[in-house]
């Protein structure tokens, strides 16, 4: 991959883990219900707390950025994580396709 597309493909990645979290999982139909301190919780993962792009689960000792949450919450692989969270498909996957 050349120099350009790695550094485009690491930008897509930064803002990827600061993307908003709560509309993002409105969109995929998940309940969420607002708590003090902008917080939320989502009924569907009992004690599961997400504010912004960052989300918490004491109960299971984990936590993370909008990536993670896709990845370890919701199961999906990171390039299927960066085509929900981003709308598109990750820019490395697009140079691969090109050729």
């Amino acid at each position: 991959m050349a120099f350009a597309q790695r550094r485009l493909a690491a930008a897509a990645i930064r803002a990827a883990r600061v993307a908003p979290l709560v509309p993002l999982l409105q969109n995929r139909g998940l309940q969420l219900i607002e708590k003090q301190a902008g917080n939320f919780e989502l009924p569907a993962y009992p004690g599961l707390i997400v504010k912004d792009s960052y989300w918490r689960w004491p109960e299971r000792n984990m936590a993370g950025n909008a990536i993670d949450f896709h990845v370890q919450v919701l199961g999906l692989s990171f390039h299927d994580a960066m085509r929900q969270i981003t709308g598109s498909v990750a820019p490395e996957r697009a140079a691969k396709a090109d050729t």
